[in-house]
């Protein structure tokens, strides 16, 4: 598979994950768990199916078990914090906060050996937490509008998950490159875990109608299932920046379609908060690649996170 296909089929992911919190929303009333459990199930069949028409079983032999335990923790720990966040807060400002992983990526490389910040990651780190406050501000000071413990609560959930898949994705660095058919493993052993969970403290409760089950199998054939095999094919295979700059507009896409299924009320804050995210996201990802491109030139070779 040449780099432009895969580059074009990890583009898929994104505009997957842009349908994540509409779905998400529209699968109301399942619980947390219960929807992780349901979806990775789904997420689960589909890399059976993927690993079937491909290698077989033999796709998965010789990957280490740590990998396993990590792919695991990465998707229950976020999916569980996404899905109770946009449960307790607004889904458009729980969203946005949540896609702030983009942007933390970008910053937590620095931590990595042979990668530093400069100025340009500092601007953009800047001006998408100032669009982040400007969401939790707005519905704290807002006219008219009330806060609930349950919204604040949302609200630390949320930016809990972008450092969940953050961290997740810088992490992973370290671990190697494993074979895309491990992620079936993932999923599977995230519904597992899930569902045990949602045993012991959930109560068990099903979408009331067709539309609600409609979203909860779409969450899980697509943001929730497909969307990490066909990220994991690019990334490994693709233009590793290019999908991490484009990545930066899901927020964006993802609010656009709340607004137009009138699951989100448009707003300027909203709007702004949008803009500011997206664009300090982009700001820390031109800074990556410019640093890049000068370590190319200067034979340093250096090193550089989507």
């Amino acid at each position: 598979m040449g780099k432009g296909r895969a580059t074009i089929i990890g583009f898929g992911a994104i505009l997957l994950w842009a349908l994540l919190a509409l779905f998400t929303v529209g699968s109301a009333p399942v619980p947390p768990l219960q929807l992780n459990a349901v979806c990775f199930a789904i997420g689960g069949l589909i890399g059976l199916v993927w690993i079937l028409a491909g290698e077989g079983p033999k796709a998965l032999r010789g990957i280490p078990l740590r990998v396993y335990a990590f792919g695991t923790a990465g998707l229950f720990g976020y999916h569980f914090l996404y899905f109770t966040a946009l449960r307790l807060a607004p889904a458009a400002e729980a969203g946005l906060i949540a896609y702030l992983w983009p942007l933390l990526i970008v910053l937590f490389s620095g931590l990595l050996p042979g990668e530093r910040l400069n100025r340009l990651h500092v601007a953009g780190a800047v001006l998408a937490f100032a669009g982040a406050a400007l969401l939790v501000g707005g519905r704290l000071f807002g006219t008219g509008i009330t806060i609930t413990a349950g919204a604040v609560a949302g609200y630390a959930l949320a930016f809990l998950c972008a450092l969940t898949w953050s961290g997740y994705s810088v992490l992973s660095r370290r671990l190697g490159a494993v074979p895309t058919a491990s992620v079936a493993v993932f999923c599977l052993a995230t519904a597992v875990l899930s569902a045990l969970a949602h045993l012991a403290v959930e109560d068990t409760v099903w979408p009331a109608t067709g539309l609600g089950w409609a979203a909860m199998l779409a969450l899980g054939t697509g943001p929730v299932g497909l969307a990490f095999y066909v990220w994991d094919v690019g990334v490994k295979r693709g233009d590793i920046q290019l999908l991490g700059t484009a990545s930066y507009a899901a927020p964006l896409l993802s609010t656009l379609a709340l607004v137009m299924t009138g699951l989100a009320v448009p707003d300027w804050r909203l709007g702004l908060a949008a803009v500011m995210i997206t664009g300090g996201a982009a700001l820390a990802a031109r800074a990556s690649a410019t640093r890049k491109h000068t370590g190319l030139r200067s034979g340093r070779g250096a090193r550089s996170l989507p």
